[in-house]
């Protein structure tokens, strides 16, 4: 029996991560839970039963958390991945049936790899007289490892490029030992095609040409920001946007989206995105036929043409009826 750490988050978080775990019993593949206050519960502080609990069991699925913007607490999920060495964020976007968007009759197949601990989310501010003064870190270690993750990852998949975009004409050391690292990390890899782009003509491709990418290495704030813009581009919105925190001892999936507290409680939330992160557990842990029963479920339920409100506010189907409808057609 394997066990998983279960953290359910704030907003949507209890409510996506009850229809995924509905999903996950339903497998009847000997999985275990142990269930986790994380996030305003516990005042957004991140505790350590909690850590004790993931280098216990090696993994955990998360909800969505609160972090609130200009003051309040640090991020929760940023401290988590600290903590854990969670260093490579691995954000997969494929098109969906029935899920339309401006780029629907092109099919599209990307994967976002993001810095995951260091770089801008490592920031120390500081304020001096009426200026803040803040500074980030790159390290080779760092930039290293996730240049080679990255191209291992590719090569697992059976992926031919790799582009990895950067700022490195402005921010010339950081970006540029980043840069640099994804091209010697590609040496070992001479049958995927290392590229960069850098930063704002990445952007401009990207939304002119998704197709023409398929894995991409970003630093952690780039990362961030341009996973959201596949999401938007290939699903049209978050709520089918997986993730995962992986590190060498521990991993951590989540969804990408955040905790949607206008429509908490109502019933209507979409928890695609964290069964697809299940997925990626499920693959993590070598369990790939339950890994492919659970995208089964979710593409059939699709492409009969059951969607969530978010989707379709007309004719969506609230979370409980969604999740019934995938159970079934596991």
């Amino acid at each position: 029996m394997k066990t998983v750490t279960i953290l359910p988050g704030d907003g949507i978080g209890p409510e996506v991560v009850s229809a995924t775990l509905r999903v996950l019993e339903a497998l009847d593949i000997g999985l275990s839970f142990e269930i986790h206050d994380f996030g305003e519960a516990v005042g957004g502080v991140l505790p350590e039963t909690v850590l004790e609990s993931i280098r216990r069991n090696k993994v955990a699925l998360k909800g969505p958390t609160m972090t609130p913007s200009g003051g309040g607490y640090t991020s929760v999920n940023v401290r988590l991945r600290q903590e854990l060495e969670l260093y490579a964020n691995v954000r997969p976007f494929a098109s969906m049936p029935n899920v339309r968007t401006r780029w629907s009759d092109v099919p599209l197949d990307l994967i976002v790899v993001r810095e995951n601990t260091e770089g801008e989310y490592a920031v120390k501010e500081e304020k001096r007289e009426g200026r803040v003064v803040a500074t980030f870190e790159f390290t080779n270690k760092g930039c290293s490892r996730i240049a080679e993750f990255t191209f291992k990852y590719a090569d697992r998949l059976g992926r031919k490029k790799v582009c990895v975009s950067h700022k490195a004409n402005i921010i010339k050391l950081s970006h540029g030992m980043f840069r640099d690292a994804a091209y010697k990390a590609a040496q070992k890899y001479p049958h995927i095609a290392c590229t960069d782009l850098i930063i704002d003509n990445y952007g401009m491709q990207l939304v002119r040409n998704p197709s023409q990418f398929d894995v991409m290495l970003h630093t952690n704030l780039f990362g961030d920001i341009f996973s959201d813009v596949c999401a938007g581009l290939v699903h049209g919105s978050l709520g089918f946007a997986s993730g995962a925190n992986i590190g060498d001892e521990y991993a951590v999936f989540e969804a990408v989206h955040g905790t949607a507290p206008d429509i908490a409680g109502k019933g209507v939330a979409n928890p695609a995105a964290l069964m697809l992160s299940s997925v990626l557990m499920l693959e993590h842990l070598g369990m790939k036929d339950a890994a492919l029963s659970v995208r089964n479920g979710i593409m059939k339920t699709l492409e009969d043409g059951i969607v969530t409100k978010d989707v379709d506010r007309a004719a969506g189907v609230t979370t409980n009826e969604w999740t019934n409808a995938v159970i079934t057609r596991m």
